[in-house]
């Protein structure tokens, strides 16, 4: 009873995904519930974590495979809110495509599910097979659409994935092999009794864990698929996609890198390996986004510079020392902020690509006088991903960009501010032509209900951690505190 205890949130999530199926099977003219049946799964999954947080008992399950952190906690809160962005946007374009409503659901929250497990993973093959859990349901969601676009999309995701996926496997058989366990831990004190004399192997297998999770992470130079996943993706998938998995991949590499792989000798080669990765894809992504007038693949470039800054955080836990906490938290800090960010962009864009019918960035003009809330939504998320105050993306910037300078990496911060003002030049080129472009239509429109909810929640996160940033901060450090232990 224990381990069904710890596991409540991720099960009550897979619960209402059933829940959804067997109601849209039995009640086919009653689908407009199964929105509020999905979110009804995850406001329970939230209780029950909450419930833990106020009891603090924290504790591993099934031998030690899973656990129930603080770390694990304030990932369950992100990956819920995430989902519950994402359905409330969802709601419109789901309705109007008017096919397996049930199904689609059932998916996302899946999808929920398996990022809920990843994060609270300290086991090799937990960490499989919860990537796993998460990563199927979204190669078919990535080719959900009804044009040739998304089929293609989610072919592209589907190979793509299966290779990063057995490079993933195979860094974790080498790592098995050499240390005789699956356990984070136990590879940690396998490593820390003998691992020097086997350094060759466990850099081979290393190598593999990074190029396997730099794929979820959509890092350079295995990010050749978001650009044409986030066009031909439906758009809520796109929202998804950008932040869910990009979120469950830094949580589960912070977690391996450090409590499986933190052996000093190690660390030099991985920090060195992350703050190189980080420089090039903030360089690359922000260099692509520029001359893109598709605004899903400016946002999916854009998401591969953000995950550069990422890297920054990963790159200064590694050689902080013993301030690595610092560099962790603002890690965790980025995520939160990132989630707010850009998940409020895509809400905006669902709801004004539907509109205009067209994804081209100059067919944006004027949109300010067509639908100021939403004109004014994403605005306001541009400017907190350009890093500009008062906005959490400028606090998430500062506090990660702090933990480098502290760890010795003030050429990556220098790389990354500047990569800071090149990203400038495009996200506030889309708000110029918004509020200076004359538009095609005279004819104003509103968002509908589900899609004012997401846009309102998503922009006050922005604005409110804005300007009080401080429990979003003390909440990320003390997530990070049982790796200082």
């Amino acid at each position: 009873m224990n381990g069904i205890d710890v596991l409540g949130p991720q099960l009550s999530v897979l619960v209402a995904a059933g829940v959804v199926l067997v109601a849209d099977a039995l009640f086919p003219g009653q689908r407009r519930i199964l929105p509020f049946l999905a979110l009804a799964g995850l406001l329970t999954a939230a209780l029950w974590t909450t419930s833990w947080v106020g009891r603090g008992d924290y504790q591993t399950v099934f031998h030690g495979t899973i656990a129930l952190d603080r770390y694990a906690v304030f990932f369950q809160y992100v990956f819920a809110g995430v989902t519950a962005t994402v359905i409330l946007a969802s709601i419109d374009w789901v309705s109007r495509e008017g096919r397996r409503q049930g199904e689609y659901y059932a998916l996302v929250l899946t999808v929920c599910g398996g990022l809920m497990f990843l994060a609270g993973a300290r086991d090799l093959i937990t960490i499989f097979i919860a990537l796993e859990l998460s990563s199927i349901p979204q190669y078919i969601l990535a080719g959900w659409g009804k044009d040739s676009k998304s089929s293609e999309a989610g072919l592209k995701y589907l190979l793509l994935g299966a290779i990063a996926s057995s490079l993933l496997l195979y860094g974790m058989a080498l790592l098995y092999g050499v240390t005789g366990t699956t356990l984070l831990s136990g590879i940690a004190d396998a490593i820390a009794a003998d691992g020097e004399s086997y350094r060759g192997l466990l850099i081979v297998a290393m190598t593999l864990l990074i190029a396997g999770f730099g794929f979820k992470m959509a890092v350079v130079p295995f990010q050749m698929w978001v650009p044409d996943v986030y066009q031909g993706a439906p758009t809520p998938v796109a929202a998804f996609l950008s932040v869910g998995s990009k979120a469950a991949a830094f949580a589960v590499a912070t977690r391996v890198f450090f409590e499986a792989l933190g052996a000093d000798f190690l660390r030099d080669d991985w920090s060195m390996i992350f703050a190189v990765i980080a420089a090039v894809s903030m360089t690359l992504g922000n260099l692509m986004a520029i001359v893109q007038s598709d605004i899903k693949r400016m946002l999916g470039y854009s998401s591969i510079a953000q995950a550069g800054n990422f890297l920054v955080g990963l790159a200064a836990i590694s050689v902080a020392g013993e301030e690595f906490t610092l560099g962790a938290s603002g890690v965790l800090l980025f995520v939160a902020a990132y989630a707010f960010t850009n998940l409020g962009a895509f809400v905006a864009v669902i709801a004004i690509s539907q509109r205009i019918n067209s994804d081209r960035i100059a067919d944006y003009a004027g949109m300010w006088k067509v639908s100021p809330f939403l004109a004014l939504g994403l605005a306001f998320c541009l400017v907190s991903l350009t890093g500009i105050p008062p906005t959490v993306g400028f606090w998430a910037k500062l506090y990660i960009f702090n933990a480098a300078v502290r760890a010795d990496l003030v050429w990556l911060v220098i790389i990354g501010v500047l990569n800071s003002v090149i990203s400038a030049y495009y996200y506030l080129g889309v708000v110029r032509v918004m509020f200076l472009g004359e538009p095609g239509t005279e004819q104003r429109f509103r968002a509908s209900p589900s899609i004012a909810v997401a846009m309102a929640a998503t922009a006050l996160g922005v604005l409110v951690f804005g300007i009080v940033p401080m429990p979003l901060m003390s909440a990320a450090r003390d997530a990070v505190e049982i790796f200082a232990r």
